[in-house]
């Protein structure tokens, strides 16, 4: 997301010709001389860089995770250290994995013979990115990953919609120059937002990181050397007057935006009463073609069922991991909490909720959030407020009490609880699913918390019959959609339909390594007990408490280990990934 300094920079724009930046010009310049260079590049070269930003990024890893577990406050010895592993370094080795694979099988495009498909009951076509190797079986076990394509995308075509940018010859292809203006929050959003520029649509790229993680620049730089010695790559800072002026540079062909939609609105439109002209008028500010990741305000939708005191308990960690993951501070924050009325377990369930939230005392780091925070609860009737020692403390109210709670993302420690009739476990997840299409702002990303017995009781065909309706670009059944995000096989980004004059959370995907250019929505499934209950429930997973919740204790543990593994996948680095498991 970007800071309210930024945003308000980005109406401060400065004429290209005045050349107020003359190191971002000559970053630029050198990216237009290698722009058709890059763009004809083998796909053995491409492969061999890959290979070297993977070397050097297992080289750069500890410094990156130090760095920011440090500007986000942490304690060098905390589990939550483990969420700079995992969303920084392992997520972006993942991507570097995914694409090697990819590109590898290009010829031919016999990578994707080894994704099982099946039809949807609705008649779509789901394409299993996960589990998708022994070690994804291993080290993920009981989790599933599918990408549901666009209705007409079945076994005879998806090769005619997929890596299309790679069916005109090397040598006939033309470069363009694109501008990622990456996020402030999670560290891996601004370089798999340029690998999405670089190795799928053939683009160079120049970087403008957000100045709220600007820290992390030498470590890119270091990790991404291969690219910049192409000139393929160039990594700016500055403010958001830098940002402004880039995106009216007019060396720049592309730009990609991962951020607030009123950031993207102001560089669309403008801002005050010349950017309502312009919308009304239909005639944007820049002629460029833009694509753009921007929040929600995300659900996690629970379902009434047979929950034991001990679901009750995994899952109010679940739901607190969805809140308070990077202290609050994702676009796929769970904002709106839909619960049904007059189950048994909904009072304890909220209340062991608040209680997780309670031990958690991680710092709000991240620019305006006690405003943001003060805004939301001026919003509400009779706001909660769960202490948290010196942190600030969460905010929870009930969200029918202003329109506003459905229409803006807060992107701080702030929960709303949306009550609707539960009686009848289908009834209820038809009811909640039309309130978040219909009602809530965005659709980035959606949880479902269900019980098996639930979904066996509606019938699976009928339970994917109705997710189906579900119109966000990742939903996570038993998961976490942020679990889509670090696996980069997925597709990330909004549902599919949104326009530049309704942006809300933005057009196009990243990620997406299998390089799928006709996918609708991932949907991530995990079990919904850990081991060991998930055997004795009848799950054969062998996952314990996972190591993205804020309750794991072994955390930064696992985190090193996996992103390690990703490196150099072993049978022999197996045993200690699991030791920590099973103790966190």
């Amino acid at each position: 997301m970007t800071s309210q300094k930024q945003e308000e920079a980005l109406t401060d724009r400065n004429a290209p010709n005045e050349n107020p930046f003359p190191a971002v010009e000559q970053a630029v310049a050198s990216l237009v001389s290698a722009r058709d260079t890059w763009a004809r590049t083998s796909i053995a070269e491409r492969i061999s860089i890959l290979e070297d930003i993977r070397t050097a990024l297992d080289g750069v890893a500890p410094a990156w995770v130090d760095s920011a577990a440090k500007a986000k406050q942490l304690p060098t010895d905390s589990p939550l250290v483990g969420e700079e592993w995992t969303s920084g370094p392992y997520a972006l080795m993942g991507a570097c994995n995914g694409l090697i694979e990819t590109l590898s099988g290009m010829p031919g495009k016999t990578f994707l013979d080894q994704i099982p498909l099946r039809s949807l009951p609705n008649g779509q076509t789901a394409a299993r990115v996960t589990p998708h190797s022994v070690w994804d079986q291993l080290l993920l076990s009981g989790v599933t990953a599918e990408v549901w394509m666009k209705p007409g995308i079945d076994a005879s075509n998806l090769a005619n919609h997929t890596a299309q940018s790679y069916d005109q010859p090397a040598e006939q292809r033309t470069g363009r120059v694109a501008l990622v203006l990456g996020a402030g929050n999670i560290a891996a959003i601004a370089p798999l937002d340029a690998f999405q520029k670089l190795f799928v649509e053939h683009q160079v790229v120049v970087l403008k990181m957000n100045p709220v993680n600007d820290y992390l620049t030498p470590h890119l730089e270091q990790a991404l050397r291969p690219l910049i010695e192409r000139d393929a790559l160039r990594i700016v800072t500055g403010g958001g007057d830098v940002g402004a002026w880039l995106t009216n540079h007019p060396s720049v062909e592309e730009i990609h935006i991962t951020g607030a939609e009123s950031t993207h609105d102001a560089i669309v439109w403008g801002t005050g009463a010349e950017g309502q002209a312009n919308r009304e008028a239909g005639t944007p500010k820049i002629d460029k073609r833009i694509t753009s990741e921007l929040g929600a305000v995300c659900p996690t939708i629970v379902v009434p069922g047979p929950w034991s005191p001990a679901d009750v308990q995994f899952q109010a960690e679940h739901i607190a991991t969805q809140k308070l993951h990077n202290s609050g501070f994702n676009c796929v924050a769970c904002q709106a909490l839909i619960m049904p009325d007059g189950w048994d377990q909904s009072a304890s369930l909220l209340d062991a909720v608040q209680r997780i939230i309670g031990q958690s005392s991680r710092p709000a780091y991240y620019p305006g959030a006690e405003d943001r925070l003060e805004q939301f609860a001026s919003q509400a009737a009779q706001p909660t407020r769960i202490s948290r020692g010196k942190a600030p403390a969460v905010v929870m109210n009930d969200l029918d009490d202003a329109p506003w709670f459905c229409n803006n993302e807060v992107f701080a420690p702030a929960l709303s609880i949306k009550r609707l009739p539960g009686s009848n476990a289908e009834q209820y997840l038809l009811d909640a699913i039309e309130f978040a299409n219909n009602e809530l702002h965005g659709t980035l990303g959606a949880n479902v918390l269900i019980h098996p017995a639930t979904i066996r009781e509606i019938g699976r065909d009928r339970f994917e019959e109705i997710l189906a309706e579900l119109r966000y670009g990742t939903i996570a059944i038993n998961a976490w959609t942020g679990l889509g995000f670090l696996m980069t096989a997925c597709p990330w980004g909004a549902f599919p339909g949104h326009t530049l004059d309704d942006a809300q959370s933005g057009i196009g995907t990243v990620h997406n390594t299998f390089m799928f250019d006709a996918a609708e929505r991932t949907v991530v499934e995990a079990p919904f007990r850990p081991f060991p209950r998930s055997m004795l429930g009848g799950q054969f997973s062998l996952l314990p408490r996972p190591p993205w919740f804020i309750t794991n204790r072994r955390s930064h543990h696992i985190g090193r280990l996996l992103t390690q593994f990703q490196y150099r996948p072993a049978w022999h680095r197996l045993p200690r990934i699991f030791y920590h498991a099973l103790l966190g």
